[in-house]
């Protein structure tokens, strides 16, 4: 049945509610990130959230940022993800990181933060506007459960559109390891684009740094991304 009269992201909101629905999979989002923390403390205990999205360390509203949780067809949290806009102002992205990188460290890791720098890519460089940061994502669910479905592409679009709805992003970025991106998971999370070498944290102690790979959409390729059919993102992550 062929669906008239809609955009990208009503064509993409429409097709994967379907796609949800058929993997038993409910999706919420929120912008009370005390009531985020009570589904992290239910869904992972052992993690810490990241400083970006900790409420006792930024003032988180619904003008600035939003979380994201999944729940299988059995009420089991499987999916979290959450999206806050960065105060960039008029600087470039690069300039805020450039500041600010100290602040987007991975959660329960002890940082040398001395030795631990931020390399801006030409991409950041020009970045300017509402830049929407993506970060606390995972997905889980019982072994095998939804492996083969691709829904991982589905949840990294679902992100997206949530930061153009929410928010009016003209940008959304994030930061994987760079096993992660190499992977090819930024590619199966929806993300065009990718720079490499952007954050270098190294553990205290430790001679060897973690290299974290910056990826970003612009809202133009976020629309893209929307109108591709989930098959075909899948073959290009594939």
């Amino acid at each position: 049945m062929a669906i008239y009269g809609l955009d990208a992201e009503d064509r993409f909101e429409a097709s994967s509610r379907n796609v949800l629905e058929q993997l038993g999979i409910r999706l919420t989002v929120g912008h009370d990130f005390e009531e985020y923390l009570w589904y992290l403390a239910k869904a992972r205990p052992d993690h810490r959230i990241g400083d970006p999205f900790n409420p006792d360390t930024h003032n988180m509203n619904r003008n600035n940022s939003a979380w994201i949780v999944g729940h299988d067809s059995q009420g089991r949290i499987m999916h979290t993800q959450a999206l806050r806009l960065l105060p960039t102002g008029a600087e470039p992205v690069s300039e805020y990181f450039r500041q600010n990188f100290h602040g987007f460290a991975p959660s329960e890791m002890d940082i040398d933060y001395e030795r631990s720098r931020y390399k801006a890519g030409p991409g950041a460089k020009r970045m300017k506007g509402r830049v929407v940061y993506s970060g606390e994502t995972w997905v889980g669910g019982e072994p095998g459960q939804f492996r083969g479905t691709g829904i991982s592409s589905i949840l990294g679009r679902c992100a997206m559109l949530a930061a153009i709805k929410e928010f009016g992003a003209q940008y959304v970025i994030g930061f994987m390891t760079r096993p992660v991106a190499y992977k090819g998971f930024c590619l199966r999370m929806g993300f065009m684009h990718a720079e490499p070498l952007a954050l270098r944290w190294y553990l205290k102690n430790q001679p060897d740094a973690m290299e974290a790979v910056m990826v970003y959409m612009s809202d133009e390729d976020i629309r893209f991304v929307l109108d591709l059919p989930s098959s075909k993102l899948e073959t290009l992550a594939a």
